[in-house]
């Protein structure tokens, strides 16, 4: 299959994926105080579609400001989006979910997923953290895992939605280590794995080099490491 998606790993969490229709959607948009992002992409200009996995403040980020400035449509788990709306998110940009459910946009679907993490954001309860499966109508897929620990609801996810890509943090400290992260791949068992939520600050000492090496060593899911700001899909 030809892929005419397109993805960029912009440091720690955030992704920047383009649909095959051109539509421009950020995962976990954690530019401005993210230490990892170029300073040439911490201020996008167009985004149709902002996706939150839960609500930390280094995956919430620059929600509020970005969607204040492009009037992107700001998708995340019902509590999440209360909050955001109480806190300057307009009505009908919020897009409220939950777990098992699916929203379906122009070329492409989200369905929410379980995650084992918390969530809170400037000391408001934000619901459950949860996971991303990315649905395009090309038929490429994609599991970001949010931030979580093993879970074996994972081969549930892999089984069902079979994706070609999975996200899995890999820093150790508030998620998986490269070790739970190598397994949560054999789990998953998609072609490609990205590791992810790492090196960001000291606490995130997970090696992105081990989770490759383990991942490679027991399953055929080929490991990226990408470059901040490639497009990793070439």
């Amino acid at each position: 299959m030809s892929n005419s998606v397109k993805a960029y790993w912009l440091g720690h969490s955030t992704f920047k994926f383009e649909s095959p229709d051109g539509n421009i959607i950020f995962i976990d948009p954690f530019l401005t105080d993210n230490p990892k992002t170029p300073d040439s992409l911490k201020n996008p200009d167009a985004i149709d579609y902002i996706l939150l996995t839960h609500g930390h403040e280094d995956h919430v980020g620059d929600t509020l400001s970005l969607a204040k400035k492009t009037g992107a449509k700001v998708v995340g788990i019902l509590e999440l989006i209360e909050v955001l709306k109480k806190n300057g998110l307009k009505e009908d940009q919020g897009i409220g979910m939950n777990k098992g459910g699916t929203v379906y946009f122009d070329d492409f679907k989200v369905t929410m997923t379980s995650a084992n993490h918390s969530s809170s954001w400037k000391g408001n309860y934000t619901g459950d953290p949860a996971g991303l499966i990315i649905r395009f109508n090309n038929d490429y897929t994609v599991y970001n895992a949010g931030d979580t620990n093993i879970m074996y609801d994972m081969k549930l996810y892999g089984e069902i939605y079979k994706p070609d890509l999975v996200c899995l943090p890999i820093g150790d400290h508030f998620t998986m280590d490269p070790v739970e992260a190598a397994y949560a791949a054999k789990l998953v068992n998609a072609k490609k794995a990205i590791p992810i939520h790492y090196g960001t600050w000291p606490p995130l000492i997970g090696s992105p080099e081990t989770f490759k090496e383990l991942v490679e060593k027991d399953t055929d899911t080929k490991v990226i490491i990408p470059e901040i700001g490639e497009n990793f899909l070439g």
